[in-house]
């Protein structure tokens, strides 16, 4: 293997935003050299990150699975049902050979001379450092920190004499058996854990500083049950439930934004069904409205028969500080625990948090303007695939995808080789807005690592959508001759 290979894109990222764009970069542009970098020494992303006990996907994977590949299984699926239908992808599309593990992108350096990025590649089994060159970067590794998750430094912390546990760092050798354990968070994480845990634990408890809205159904689709007792194709049925499930999300979603009470009375009525009226005032009420963060699904009421059976408490209150043995809340009440699990988010790092430099200048992205949540201003040939929040993060890896690969024709068309987003005269001195506004969309982790996102403008192209339905229908359309497109 050559010290000096070149080809056309080099994605970074074997996770599903990676395999989908590899799908159809494949597909779309079959003359097109590429290769994926992914410092794992496998595939899957989040999936092989995470480890704890019951990690399955809060999305169901109809719309978190790709268009292109249908889904079989239950809706909401384990990581190792998820990896596998990965695994089926990468050979389905025979891309083992376009994938190497083991590499791990330090830098990135791009030459108006040579046009092309040259990345610094550590080969993790020999911590050797090569170069790699492209025509085209994508960036398809997601948005937070796979090696350190998010804990916070709480008053008294290193006090602790019990076992903590972040989930993104799960050991192998946790013994929870007859301990009294500490779940921190509320989110999809603490209510995953708990009822898998629940059970071998002397007991557990929630601490939650605030409630997380919650939805539960069957972990089955009437609809794909039907439908496939009518003998219909896999690939109708895929197609048929994905848009019915994209239809009722929308309905909620708007919902939500013109009919918040609505919205909210729904989704507190299904936790009453299960734990009550004083149990859901006081634990399962949020502040917030529905989809400012996501809404938790737990299967089969899982969460709820956890609290019900008496294994699972859930306490309401803020840290005061940590004891050698537990935790002291601002109530004055005090939590006994062996072993706390800090189900507390994950650190955000947008385009791998490696330095950039073009001609030899450093330039940091956090100055950059998202175009349209894809390219940002000044980076030329470069794009980063960033899904959904509040639809399945794979629906937008399914339209970025068709979108860059439009872009990479429509340079051959022109016969160009580099473009790049540039500031018009009357975009100069726009404000740099949160990547999500605070409106749309604002989990802890967002507005924590908010000074570390590209800018979003004032007014389109320069703003990141997190609507699918508004962008399953502009994107296909958007205008790739527009003059913030700058083509040499």
């Amino acid at each position: 293997m050559g010290e000096n290979e070149h080809f056309d894109v080099i994605l970074v990222g074997a996770g599903i935003s990676g395999l989908g764009f590899a799908h159809h970069l494949k597909t779309q542009c079959p003359q097109k050299s590429f290769l994926l970098l992914e410092s794992k020494d496998t595939f899957g992303g989040t999936w092989v990150t995470h480890t704890y006990p019951g990690i399955r996907s809060d999305s169901d994977l109809y719309t978190f699975g790709y268009r292109f590949k249908p889904w079989t299984g239950d809706p909401v699926a384990s990581a190792d049902r998820i990896l596998e239908y990965l695994g089926e992808v990468i050979e389905d599309d025979e891309l083992n050979g376009h994938i190497r593990y083991g590499h791990k992108i330090e830098a990135a350096h791009w030459s108006s001379k040579d046009q092309r990025w040259t990345l610094d590649v550590r080969r993790t089994d020999s911590d050797t450092l090569k170069q790699i060159s492209c025509s085209f970067f994508v960036w398809t590794g997601g948005y937070y920190d796979h090696e350190q998750g998010y804990t916070p430094d709480w008053p008294g912390f290193s006090n602790f004499s019990g076992r903590v546990i972040h989930p993104q760092h799960w050991p192998d050798n946790a013994d929870l058996e007859g301990k009294q354990v500490v779940v921190i968070g509320s989110g999809a994480t603490a209510a995953t854990l708990i009822p898998n845990i629940a059970d071998n634990c002397a007991h557990v408890t929630m601490l939650q500083r605030s409630p997380t809205y919650f939805w539960t159904s069957e972990n089955r689709n009437e609809l794909a049950d039907r439908l496939r007792l009518l003998e219909l194709p896999e690939e109708w049925v895929h197609e048929i439930v994905r848009r019915d499930l994209l239809q009722t999300q929308k309905e909620i979603q708007y919902g939500a934004e013109f009919a918040p009470e609505v919205v909210k009375e729904e989704l507190l009525s299904v936790v009453r069904q299960h734990l009550g009226d004083e149990m859901t005032e006081k634990h399962f009420t949020p502040r917030y409205r529905p989809w400012q963060q996501r809404i938790a699904y737990v299967p089969d009421g899982d969460l709820f028969e956890a609290v019900k059976s008496g294994a699972a408490t859930i306490v309401t209150d803020e840290i005061a500080c940590f004891t050698p043995g537990g935790i002291r809340l601002k109530s004055g009440d005090e939590l006994k625990a062996d072993v706390v699990i800090t189900a507390t988010g994950f650190n955000v790092q947008v385009i791998g948090g490696i330095p950039y430099t073009i001609d030899g200048e450093s330039i940091d992205p956090t100055h950059s303007f998202t175009h349209r949540g894809i390219m940002l201003s000044e980076f030329p040939n470069f794009a980063q695939i960033f899904g959904y929040l509040r639809t399945s993060w794979t629906m937008r890896v399914d339209l970025v995808s068709d979108y860059l690969c439009r872009v990479l024709q429509h340079m051959d068309a022109r016969d160009a080789r580099v473009v790049v987003p540039r500031l018009r005269p009357e975009d100069q001195g726009m404000t740099c807005h949160r990547w999500i506004s605070e409106s749309q969309f604002d989990p802890g982790y967002i507005r924590r690592g908010a000074h570390l996102m590209p800018c979003s403008g004032d007014y389109e192209p320069w703003t990141f959508s997190p609507d699918y339905y508004r962008e399953k229908i502009e994107m296909p359309l958007f205008d790739l001759d527009d003059t913030t497109l700058v083509y040499q």
